[in-house]
């Protein structure tokens, strides 16, 4: 195998990066390999029936058809598990690019979404051979933590419309959506807010007797017999009468497309480019650093540089394959920590029963509500928002981090991510200066 030591040229460097067994697997010989084993392959299991809804639930969120977050996450995490830097890391979709494929998808079609995808991916390949994976650890914390509240809101607005089982869409823009729910609420179907109500309930509170319960796909099933058998009169909108049926083969290639060259459509490829490299390295990287301090990891601790280069193959690989941008998701992560995961083999065993499970139960998958989904999405977007790092901000007795999170979250849900997050960290970077400046010049003072 080879080693991180054997990384320090620039060749060596390349060699170890394009080599998919290395030391990351030191766990399995640990003990009994077989039963090793048998724990990669069980967690793999558990993680693929968890992450089968979720990611149909993100695709969906993100304006693409249900099966490509399954196909989508099944490569992810093969290819990651492959490449990337982490022993632990499940990749996947994550709430955080939903916005941003949102945004691109209503003004160009899954093509360009490929094409932004792929130079990202090459981008973030780079990053990694030049050894900037810790650039990231210079984003402060206060900006990541507003960032994600930003995220779950804006996930949890657009899926207040499935869970009232409201006729109408409700688009992306908080400033649409909250006058589109008051001016339709009097069409709120009860029955589909029941269904993503016991959805949340079942997803938040299965996972808290075991993580071996994959509570998602259990509330998949619940729902899928109430609508299908109990209140099939109830005009609830199923997953087939909104995206069609969900085909049973998983094979596909989707080209790179580049529309007519002018200034808006260059502006735009650069804005989405820098936001999928921005997403794919901080989300990637605070997860397989959180991955190593939650599985209490004392061997080889996560390669950043490996990371990068990973996430690089991860966002070329899963979009041309009728995919788009995926990440570390930190839910589905932890999942597989704790349901005793020792290497990346559980990622390619998800790889395998993802895409097996998937072929059996499509054709009940496509008869789940859509209240159903929304209630997953809104589960989702409810633990995305911490409390334990809401107050290690506060912590800081630092107003000027306060404000970073607080400001980074509004503007998330007022102008998107990249204006938010740019501006966010333009504004650490100028105070940062002068406090760096002031502090030189004091310094010098007699």
């Amino acid at each position: 195998m080879l080693k991180y030591s054997d990384s320090n040229s620039f060749i060596n460097r390349l060699s170890f990066f394009i080599y998919p067994f290395d030391d990351r697997y030191e766990d399995l010989r640990k003990g009994n390999w077989k039963l090793n084993v048998l724990r990669d392959i069980t967690a793999g299991l558990i993680v693929a029936m968890v992450a089968i809804p979720l990611a149909m639930g993100f695709a969906m969120a993100s304006g693409l058809q249900p099966e490509q977050g399954i196909v989508g996450g099944a490569v992810a995490g093969l290819v990651g598990a492959l490449f990337g830097g982490s022993k632990y890391q499940v990749y996947g979709p994550t709430a955080a690019f939903i916005p941003i494929i949102v945004s691109l998808m209503g003004a160009y079609n899954h093509s360009f979404l490929v094409l932004a995808s792929l130079l990202a991916g090459v981008v973030l390949m780079i990053l990694g051979l030049f050894r900037l994976g810790r650039v990231v650890e210079f984003v402060p914390q206060s900006i990541v933590v507003g960032f994600t509240i930003g995220i779950a809101c804006v996930i949890g607005f657009s899926q207040i419309g499935e869970a009232l089982g409201l006729p109408h869409k409700l688009g992306y823009n908080i400033t649409e959506q909250i006058p589109k729910i008051v001016l339709h609420i009097e069409d709120t179907n009860v029955y589909a807010l029941l269904l993503a109500g016991l959805t949340f309930l079942l997803c938040k509170y299965l996972l808290k007797v075991s993580l071996f319960i994959p509570a998602p796909l259990i509330a998949l099933g619940v729902c899928y017999l109430l609508a299908n058998y109990v209140w099939e009169d109830k005009n609830l909108v199923l997953i087939r009468e909104e995206y069609g049926a969900i085909p049973t083969h998983f094979s596909g290639l989707t080209l790179p497309n580049l529309p007519p060259i002018n200034g808006q459509v260059i502006y735009d490829l650069f804005y989405y480019v820098t936001a999928i490299i921005f997403v794919a390295g901080v989300e990637s990287l605070l997860c397989s650093r959180m991955a190593d301090r939650v599985a209490n990891n004392k061997g080889l601790p996560f390669n950043p540089n490996k990371e990068l280069w990973g996430q690089g193959l991860v966002n070329i690989f899963t979009p041309l394959l009728n995919g788009f941008p995926h990440t570390g998701a930190l839910a589905r992560t932890s999942v597989n920590i704790r349901v005793g995961a020792i290497s990346p083999l559980a990622g390619i065993f998800k790889f395998i029963f993802k895409l097996s499970l998937a072929i059996y139960l499509a054709q009940y998958l496509e008869h789940v509500p859509m209240a159903c989904i929304g209630g997953i999405l809104l589960y989702v977007a409810n633990g995305m928002v911490k409390t334990k790092e809401i107050k290690e901000i506060l912590h800081l007795k630092n107003w000027f981090h306060t404000f970073l999170m607080i400001y980074t979250a509004i503007m998330v849900l007022l102008v998107g991510f990249m204006g938010a997050v740019m501006s966010a960290v333009l504004i650490y970077g100028i105070c940062y200066y002068f406090e760096k400046f002031n502090a030189k010049i004091q310094l010098n003072q007699p």
